[in-house]
């Protein structure tokens, strides 16, 4: 484990952070709670980030279990997919490795975003390995909405030059995800209403983007191409769809939940990647679907 290497947010949180061999390089994780007795929960981000942007619920729920939230291959801190465009099967076989190197034998899954349909495909491959999962702001996007998505550069491939444009690129979509949906979208029918984190915070997240920059969009890209609508009538684990009100995939709520045997639903009171918010509700109610 590694404490020194923690940022000056997360610190404050209590988190460390650890690697996983698997068999293509490292993947790199936060975690909470270590020596709690239960089932682990692994917590698979959004993009185009990294773990930290779980940090606040880590460490909440981290008060009561094993929480792991890696860095999804390619993101972050972690090794990328040998695969120059790895599908979201590719990236759950990844986390199938790491778990498995951590020696767990049954986890809980949570999944934000681009880490929810990760945490699909992880409970399909391995029902075996998957006790309950929540997927928390689930897209059900049609084809056409993908590649709008794509088409408009959602996830730039981004390279760094000797006039450095590449760190201010990589700030302003950082910082413009918290404005608008989508990011680029400047009309103030694409204004989210959350407003923005502190400057460090956004520093740190646009570090996360930094450190990944030739790598960091594949994972997005890899989500968009994702057919969801195939697979949820395929899940067979308890499973909690979940969405804040100020979550941009909360109209597609319903729709995922409906599409998945016996799933619960929930609209949560806090978006957990939001900083300002109390996320003390949300976490009750996750706490609450993985003590069942």
């Amino acid at each position: 484990m590694c404490s020194a290497c923690r940022g000056p947010i997360e610190a404050d949180m209590g988190l460390r952070r650890g690697f996983a061999d698997t068999s293509f390089g490292q993947i790199h994780f936060r975690t909470a709670g270590e020596g709690r007795a239960g089932v682990p929960l692994v917590m698979f981000h959004g993009s185009p980030g990294s773990s930290f942007s779980l940090y606040p619920l880590v460490e909440r729920l981290g008060q009561k279990r094993r929480v792991i939230a890696p860095d999804t291959p390619g993101n972050g801190d972690s090794t990328p997919h040998p695969k120059a465009a790895p599908e979201i099967l590719d990236l759950a076989l990844a986390h199938a490795e790491a778990i498995a190197t951590l020696g767990f034998g049954k986890v809980d899954l949570y999944g934000f975003h681009t880490g929810a349909s990760i945490a699909i495909e992880l409970s399909l491959q391995r029902p075996g390995l998957v006790r309950r999962m929540i997927l928390d702001g689930c897209s059900l996007f049609d084809p056409g909405d993908s590649e709008h998505l794509l088409n408009h550069d959602h996830a730039p491939v981004m390279a760094a030059d000797l006039d450095g444009t590449q760190l201010l690129r990589a700030w302003h979509m950082v910082r413009d995800a918290h404005v608008f949906w989508p990011w680029w979208g400047r009309e103030k029918t694409h204004l989210r209403g959350i407003g923005l984190p502190s400057p460090d915070y956004l520093h740190q997240e646009t570090l996360e983007v930094l450190k990944a920059l030739q790598t960091y969009d594949r994972s997005y890209r890899a989500a968009l191409r994702y057919r969801k609508k195939d697979r949820l009538p395929r899940v067979a684990v308890p499973t909690l769809c979940a969405a804040a009100p100020n979550d941009m995939l909360l109209p597609y709520l319903d729709a995922v939940a409906v599409l998945i045997p016996g799933a619960e639903k929930a609209r949560t009171p806090a978006n957990v990647t939001v900083p300002a918010e109390d996320i003390a509700g949300t976490a009750e109610i996750f706490e609450q679907f993985l003590e069942k």
